[in-house]
């Protein structure tokens, strides 16, 4: 592929990959080989933890799609060599360090087993220091029970790093989590249970808990300004280029 013209995208938006369709790759070793690699850029390339992810789930028996996906995935790389995450000085305020993060689900996004796609991205200060695209192990009965899993998951992540700063001897602000879905950040004020979100209370308890101590903030934010959806799914060119951006994916050789 090293000389493979060059492509925007990782993914083509709305695309669907499943278990079945074409035919099945011959060499697989070499999709697995390929696919292995991609894993590793993926810890300075966030942007294509979604489509890399994607490709890990095939590696048992890889169809002729799926490589096609691959292969757009290395003329994504190809058109956007320079690029990689830009790591910022942390400029503390009294000695006050923020951290923030960005969470969404999409949900029943398999085609396969109906299970759903979470994302994260945690900030410290503007720096972009942890985020993940993961596919659930259950599935989800509703949407709300999907977005909130999501919204937990970020959460003991963020109780980690508070604990670890604290380690450090570094003061933080309160953490805020941005979300986009009205519900979910209602659940996580209202103190009251209602009977459609029982089976998902140990998630909701645990959240609640935190915006009760008031150790964590839980905030909605519209949509257009969700970060995570390009960790949860195929986004449009305009889209990707953008949230691309704001995950501190830059030009290396251009000034940030």
């Amino acid at each position: 592929m090293i000389d493979a013209k060059g492509i925007s995208t990782p993914l083509p938006g709305g695309l669907k990959l499943s278990k079945l369709g074409s035919d099945y790759m011959d060499d697989r070793s070499l999709y697995r080989s390929i696919v292995g690699a991609l894993q590793y850029i993926t810890i300075t390339r966030p942007e294509i933890g979604y489509s890399v992810n994607k490709a890990c789930q095939f590696m048992a028996r890889p169809l002729m799609d799926h490589w096609k996906a691959v292969k757009r995935i290395l003329r994504y790389l190809k058109g956007s060599i320079a690029y990689g995450l830009h790591i910022q000085p942390i400029s503390n305020v009294q000695n006050n360090y923020n951290i923030h993060a960005y969470c969404d689900a999409d949900w029943a996004s398999d085609i396969d087993d109906r299970r759903s796609t979470s994302g994260a991205c945690i900030y410290f200060g503007s720096t972009l220091v942890s985020w993940w695209s993961k596919k659930h192990t259950l599935v989800a009965r509703s949407s709300a029970e999907a977005e909130y899993r999501s919204l937990a998951i970020t959460a003991a992540e963020i109780v980690w790093l508070q604990s670890l700063l604290h380690e450090l001897h570094l003061k933080c602000n309160t953490p805020v989590i941005y979300y986009d879905n009205q519900s979910v950040v209602a659940l996580s004020h209202n103190p009251v249970l209602h009977s459609k979100t029982k089976h998902m209370e140990l998630d909701i308890f645990f959240v609640r808990e935190k915006v009760l101590q008031q150790s964590l903030i839980v905030h909605h934010i519209p949509t257009v300004d969700q970060i995570v959806d390009i960790l949860t799914k195929p986004l449009s060119q305009a889209r990707f280029s953008a949230l691309r951006h704001k995950l501190n994916v830059i030009d290396h050789f251009q000034s940030p």
